[in-house]
């Protein structure tokens, strides 16, 4: 459903999405009416509708929404049936997850079996809070060979965080296709349908569900104006449509269950859109790292990307920090992430390279959770080489790692604490850091 098949699309990209700034797009002239949201006689025979990503009343600032004028409106479709629990991408709560007090860490997900597709390939790790209630986040990975064909799915339960670490993903949402190669982030609001195809062959990568307020950009507070993730790098898709008829599988989430059915045409069909509750993608390597330039190391918020709020201040739903190529020039300073515990819990994932922390066993497409107070830090092996190094100016530029904070405890499902690739022998990293002491 691509091509010279049906899909049509703007010729040029829309360019920032900004956040909460309007944006537009049309795949036709004159397709984006002028003046009015839903005029009487919507352009081109098309229907106007409009999607809300927070409540109508919500402070401006806050407020997500567009409009989309499309071949068919979403609501003439058939009914919605359950298509059962997944076996591998569900409801952490559902499933039995575990609160689990450990310090955890997995190699890469395995190898995906043949045919299996970006949705078949989710896997959920863990996750907190409540979908139904809008609360909370969700960790998942995902391994694919298969592009989706005749197949679109929507998350009802919150946004989708997309992090790629091997292939490239072509996202096909309602509003236009987004490329996110590794090294990007992909981002597709609550309620917002796609198909992922696979320009690259095989995909693999992590995914956050953010079940709470949308990601945002941090304040700067002190920092002023300038610096970290810019507005303008987060690029929004420019308008395409699908105008086919013919079966597609339509599968939704919702309120932590999978729903199906099917229509008779692709659901892709918006031909103009213009709002702030858009899809983007963004390129890490855009991201304007702030640090030290005398003694001690900051802490790992000074990294953040994206956050979603919670009521507390200060305490994110859930954060996306980046550890991006870097300078280090801290004198008299310990320059690899401290020994710490923390109120707020920590999943680290790593796209590429090396981590600086770690001097092995954090392998690309692996990740770490180390859940609220857990004591972790550098291995034995890291510590003793930074506590001896010569000081001096040095760039890391042979890794790119990340991380999701949350505020909350991160449950763990039972398919990730039985998995064959959980690390067993995580523990040992720290064996061997012996007693210095010498009143």
């Amino acid at each position: 459903m691509s091509g010279d098949t049906g899909t049509r699309a703007a010729r040029e990209p829309s360019g920032s999405a900004g956040f909460g700034n309007e944006h537009s797009s049309e795949a036709v002239p004159g397709a984006l009416p002028q003046g009015r949201n839903s005029p009487q006689r919507a352009p081109l025979g098309l229907y106007a509708e409009q999607l809300s990503g927070t409540a109508f009343t919500e402070p401006r600032a806050h407020n997500r929404r567009s409009w989309l004028y499309r071949i068919r409106p979403s609501a003439a479709h058939p009914p919605f049936r359950r298509a059962g629990d997944g076996a591998r991408f569900t409801d952490p709560v559902r499933a039995g997850a575990v609160h689990d007090p450990n310090r955890l860490r997995w190699d890469p997900l395995p190898a995906p079996a043949a045919g299996t597709d970006f949705l078949d390939g989710l896997w959920t790790l863990g996750g907190n809070g409540d979908s139904a209630r809008r609360a909370g986040m969700a960790i998942h990975l995902y391994a694919a060979d298969t592009p989706m064909t005749s197949r679109v799915f929507g998350d009802a339960d919150g946004e989708l965080l997309i992090v790629p670490q091997h292939g490239a993903l072509l996202l096909r949402t309602e509003f236009g296709p987004l490329r996110a190669a590794p090294g990007h982030v992909a981002l597709i609001p609550r309620g917002v349908r796609f198909r992922v195809e696979l320009p690259d062959g095989a995909a693999r990568g992590y995914v956050c569900e953010n079940h709470g307020r949308p990601f945002t950009l941090p304040e700067l507070g002190p920092v002023g104006a300038n610096g970290l993730a810019a507005p303008r790098d987060f690029l929004a898709p420019a308008a395409a449509y699908e105008d086919v008829s013919g079966p597609v599988e339509v599968v939704v989430k919702y309120c932590g269950e999978l729903w199906t059915a099917t229509y008779d045409h692709s659901p892709l069909d918006v031909v103009a859109w213009h709002g702030n509750h858009v899809p983007y993608v963004y390129d890490l390597r855009r991201f304007n790292v702030l640090g030290t330039i005398s003694y001690d190391h900051p802490d790992p918020s000074i990294f953040t990307v994206l956050t979603s709020p919670s009521g507390t201040p200060g305490q994110a739903n859930v954060d996306f920090v980046v550890f991006a190529p870097r300078w280090l020039v801290a004198e008299d300073t310990f320059r690899p992430p401290y020994f710490h515990r923390n109120v707020m819990s920590e999943y680290m994932g790593l796209v590429e390279g090396a981590y600086d922390a770690k001097a092995g066993g954090f392998l690309p497409g692996g990740g770490s959770l180390h859940n609220m107070m857990s004591a972790h830090g550098p291995d034995r092996e890291t510590h003793e080489r930074a506590a001896a190094a010569e000081l001096a100016p040095v760039k890391l530029d042979d890794g790119l790692a990340f991380m999701f904070e949350t505020r909350w405890p991160v449950a763990v499902t039972p398919q990730a604490r039985e998995a064959g690739h959980l690390q067993r022998g995580y523990d040992d990293v720290w064996r061997g850091l012996e007693r210095h002491f010498g009143p």
